[in-house]
């Protein structure tokens, strides 16, 4: 087959989409994953094993092609998976329909019991690779008085234990896409295993800054609806999601949409 196109799907870095054509004209795409200024070997190992799971659960995901995680025939670490076609362009106006499809595909993915591991390890928050709090605690970023007044009240209380199950990790808008009126998650590189609430206080509070202060509850709702049960510690886990955010954030407006949401949530602590 013959590369016929190459485009970055983040700002001129991996991962690539692959575009290939072979002699008799049919066309396949990919995607090549390989370590870049924001992501390493670990997270490249970390993507292939959460597909691999994801596959083996027939949970909504790409599949995985091909992994070379030590780099012997690439020459670095890589991983190709397939291109789930659609969109990840969420609408402008929130749609009740749709936030309930997406907490329904985060609860597809908690229906999967894992132990750690070493490439899924236990993630005690969202995008578990950072953690903006201890920076504020540590005095390497600015913080305010409801940031640290509720990173004092979630400090305080012990994180919930149980349930322990299989998490994306880094659930929001971008990290999906809309095929069929169903949600499909995409970018799995910070996945492992934790409570439900590290994936449903992430979405939570993306859909809080896009949209209104009802979108969170739907989310909620389609969640509990694929589920079977209600979902625990909602007001712990928002909190965690909100504090694990710069300070500042890309917009005063999605500052001041994250703080709403955080206060809301610590008023319930």
């Amino acid at each position: 087959m013959a590369v016929s196109a190459v485009r970055s799907l983040h700002g001129g870095e991996s991962p690539w989409r692959i575009d290939l054509t072979a002699s008799d004209g049919s066309a396949f795409s990919a995607v090549l994953r390989f370590p870049s200024s924001r992501i390493g070997p670990d997270q490249i190992a970390t993507n292939a094993a959460a597909l691999a799971v994801a596959e083996k659960h027939r949970l909504p995901a790409p599949r995985l092609l091909a992994a070379d995680l030590d780099g012997r025939a690439a020459g670095t670490p890589a991983s190709l998976e397939s291109v789930v076609p659609g969109t990840s362009t969420w609408p402008a106006a929130p749609s009740a329909e749709l936030l309930l499809a997406a907490g329904a595909a985060i609860a597809q993915v908690h229906t999967v019991i894992l132990d750690p591991q070493p490439r899924l390890p236990f993630r005690p928050r969202p995008i578990a690779v950072d953690d903006f709090a201890q920076d504020r605690r540590d005095g390497r970023m600015p913080t305010t008085a409801l940031l640290h007044l509720a990173d004092e009240r979630v400090q305080s209380i012990k994180a919930p234990e149980a349930p322990v199950v299989f998490v994306h990790g880094d659930v929001w808008p971008g990290n999906t896409v809309l095929a069929g009126g169903a949600y499909v998650l995409i970018d799995w590189k910070t996945a492992g295993v934790g409570h439900p609430g590290v994936d449903l206080g992430e979405l939570r509070k993306q859909v809080a800054i896009c949209y209104d202060d009802d979108a969170p509850g739907h989310v909620l709702e389609g969640w509990e609806r694929a589920s079977g049960a209600r979902a625990g510690d909602i007001p712990y886990w928002d909190a965690v999601a909100a504090l694990n955010t710069p300070t500042e954030s890309y917009s005063p407006y999605a500052t001041l949409r994250r703080d709403d949401f955080l206060q809301a949530a610590i008023a319930q602590l």
